[in-house]
């Protein structure tokens, strides 16, 4: 699935991929968090397929917005709420800034707590 966008110059097309790996990368710089969690796995088939780069994160396009919900694991001691608000709003200033368009919901699951 592709968000398709029109100006002046032409049309722009972004991939869900391409949003997602933005997402994934700026959700592993962020202090707290260990991994991204794998949403997507599909059983043995996943043991042997190669990651696309958007591990943990899912996004859709509800129109001309987009929405991203994040999979992650969480270091053990830190404040979940202060990861979670802090990891929120670099994902929407990042999407935002890489693609000039609204994120309208950005959601955040914590799926795991590691050591």
């Amino acid at each position: 699935m592709a968000l398709i966008t029109k100006n002046a110059y032409g049309k722009v097309s972004m991939s869900a991929l391409a949003i997602g790996k933005v997402a994934s990368h700026t959700a592993m710089e962020s202090y707290g968090i260990v991994e991204m969690a794998d949403v997507k796995a599909g059983g043995l088939f996943s043991v042997f397929k190669k990651d696309r780069g958007d591990k943990g994160i899912k996004v859709t396009f509800l129109g001309d917005r987009i929405c991203v919900d994040a999979y992650v694991v969480i270091k053990y001691g830190v404040s979940i709420p202060a990861i979670a608000e802090s990891l929120k709003e670099a994902i929407k200033y990042r999407v935002e800034t890489f693609t000039g368009m609204v994120v309208s919901l950005v959601n955040v699951n914590v799926v795991g707590v590691k050591l």
